[in-house]
This record gives structure tokens, sequence and C-alpha cells, in this order.
């Protein structure tokens, strides 16, 4: 076992509608969701993957689950409490793994979520994103505002080990004071884990072909730095660049994820990354033999064709673009990066020429670089594009 943490990622590809801000791969449901037919595939996808993280007989041991979407909360109670016995009867799970599920407020009540937590979800997140109609309707969303306090509250008083809320800024007319007041408005339930991310416009979007006029630059950067400062107020430490959360509260799957560990991707698009280790000759010190990345078939039609594969695409990280993989996640943090964590992630020592980048960051005070670990400055977290860009 090469000691790398293992994470699942589970996708489930349908919504009421498609956002038009949203890149991810959802699908508009037009009827029921074919439950227990997508539940089946996503075992079989899972049985195939197997092997990708046995070694010597051994089946790794998942540390979290997060099922994503789409809105994974469409699907029923009794589809959920499947799901998960189901993959707990195939791969050893850890009796404290964060299991995550997305929510929508709009379509959750009370007695879902219940239902949902006795299935063995220990961990929700609902994507608020705002608490004002002109914004929900802007943004495409289909949940009003009290939909979004219920559906805090439901998950408040659950008694869940964690939960996060959504909120989006810079938004289409949007003025400081409203953004400060989603913001207030998502504290007041106290969650323990805060989203809070800026709005992009990223291609294969609706608002891409048909750009929404957003907040001017210095709007946008006294709603980020106000924003912050009133977060900071209320205990909430950022830990990475859009998330912040009380102490203990970190999103343990997405760590994971920024910290380049493996992650088991199934569903619909899902993607993964595992580092393989075995007994062939090529295989270096650290026992590493490869890293590759997985790409599941992204429509749901496709997925649930017999004939055809769940794996679209595998290839295997090249080692010249390890740096770039490694710090294009590991920089995404807050916390210090150990110079040893390189090494003991991707197998191989920094090259001269790689180190010679990093010191030259750290001459442009983008990087703080000492004995023993990296860490982006403050100044670094402000053009972390440009920072990262050198290792291309």
């Amino acid at each position: 076992m090469n000691g790398i943490p293992l994470a699942l990622y589970i996708h489930v590809p349908w919504c009421v509608q498609k956002c038009p801000y949203c890149d991810f791969n959802s699908h508009q449901l037009k009827g029921a969701i074919p439950e227990k037919e997508y539940i089946a595939h996503l075992l079989a996808d899972l049985e195939q993957d197997i092997p990708l993280i046995t070694h010597n007989g051994i089946i790794r041991e998942v540390n979290s689950i997060f099922i994503g979407g789409g809105t994974p909360s469409l699907l029923s109670v009794d589809a959920m409490h499947t799901l998960l016995h189901e993959i707990g009867k195939r791969i050893p799970i850890a009796g404290n793994a964060e299991i995550t599920m997305e929510a929508n407020p709009g379509t959750v009540e009370a007695a879902k979520f219940i239902g949902f937590k006795q299935a063995g979800i220990n961990r929700i997140s609902m994507g608020i994103q705002s608490f004002q109609q002109q914004h929900l309707s802007i943004l495409g969303r289909i949940h009003d505002s009290q939909q979004s306090h219920n559906a805090i509250g439901y998950a408040k008083e659950l008694g869940l080990n964690s939960f996060n809320t959504d909120i989006m800024h810079g938004l289409p007319a949007q003025s400081l004071s409203n953004a400060l007041d989603d913001l207030s408005q998502a504290m007041s339930h106290q969650p323990p884990h805060i989203s809070w991310y800026q709005l992009t416009i990223e291609p294969n979007t609706l608002f891409y072909s048909k750009p929404p006029s957003l907040p001017p630059d210095d709007l946008l950067w006294d709603i980020q730095t106000e924003g912050q400062t009133k977060l900071a107020s209320k205990g909430y430490r950022q830990y990475e660049v859009s998330a912040y959360a009380k102490e203990g509260h970190q999103c343990q799957h997405n760590l994971n994820y920024w910290r380049y560990g493996d992650y088991l991707g199934i569903g619909c698009g899902a993607h993964g990354k595992i580092t393989q280790t075995n007994s062939d000759t090529g295989k270096n010190k650290m026992g590493i033999h490869k890293i590759i990345r997985t790409v599941k078939t992204k429509h749901p039609k496709g997925y649930m064709n017999i004939a055809k594969p769940y794996l679209y695409e595998s290839s295997k990280v090249e080692d010249s673009d390890l740096c770039f993989e490694f710090f294009m996640n590991r920089f995404r943090l807050v916390e210090p990066c150990p110079i040893v964590e390189f090494e003991r992630y991707t197998g191989r020592a920094l090259y001269a020429s790689e180190l010679g980048k990093l010191k030259g960051l750290a001459e442009r005070d983008l990087l703080i670089y000492t004995d023993t670990h990296w860490q982006v400055s403050e100044l670094g977290k402000r053009y972390l594009n440009s920072l990262l860009e050198v290792f291309v």
C-alpha cells in the first residue's frame, strides 16, 4: 500500500434545470430519475475500478466519499441507502469517513434530510448561492430565500458531523451591501463551513454565450476583502481559495484533492486520480510506478448503455507534468506545504530547474520558502494564476 489517502467521488448528473453559470456535467431532468438502473451502473463501474486500488490482494481503504452533481438530493432516501450500503460491501470505508452529499434547497425537506442521514450521509453541502430573489432568478436557481433558510435549519437540527453553505458573490447588479448581506444571512445560522466564491464565466455555459454585466474590479476587490474580514470576525478560518471553516470542520474530501491525494471517480463524467504501486522494475524509489487519471463516459445515455464501457479515457501523468499538477492543487491551500510531500505524492524529487522556479517565486514575494516548507504569500494569493503559470 502506498500510504497516499484515497477518496471516492460519485456523480449524479441530473438537475431540475441547468443553471446558466454551471459548467459541471449536469443534465436537465426529463421525467423520473432511473434510480435503480443508475445505481446498478455505479456499482458495476466501481467494481471495474477496484483493481486500480488493489495491491497484493488488499483493497485500499476509502477515507471520504463525496456525492456531487447535478443534484444528488433528487435521489430518494431508499436509493441513497442502497448505494452507500452496496459500496460498503465492495470496498473498505474508514469508520470515521466523511460522507458528503450535495443538496439543492429546493429539492429537500426535513424528512428527506433525516433519511439521508440514516442512509449514512454525515455532511451536507447546500447550494444556496444567494438569499436575494433578483440574484437567484439571474442565476437560474429553482429555490427561494425561505427554502434556503429552511434547508439550513434542517441540516443544523440533524446533528450532522458538519454541513456547508455555498454562497456566490460578484453577481450581476450586485452591490457591496448585497454581497455582505448574503454572507451575514448565511453566518446567522452558524454553519460549520462556508464556501464563498466569486462568479466566473466558464466556457460551454449560457453565461459564456450571453455574458451578463458583472461588477467592476474595484467593487469585486471590496467585496472580497470586506467579506473575508466579516468571515474572520465570526471565527471562520480560510483554508483554501474559496473555503472557510470553523475549527475542525474543513472538508476532508476537498483537502485530499488539494493535497494531491488519490480518488476514484464513478458515475457520468466522473474524474479519478490513482497512484499505482506494483512489483514492476519500472517503479521508482518511492514505490510509485505511475499516476493515472481516468474520465468516465459523460452522457447518462452512453454511461448506462451496456454495450459501451464506463471508462471514456485513461492517461498516465507524464513526468514533465508532475510539478505543475502538484503545485496547481497544493497552492490552493492556505496551509504550508511540507517540502517532503512533493516526493511522497509524486515519487520523485524536484529537478534543479523546478527548484529554481520556486526560488524565483520567493524572490518575487509570491511564495514563502523555508528549509522545511513552501507557502503561498498574501501577495501570491492575489496573483495565484500568474504564480502557477511558471510551472506550465
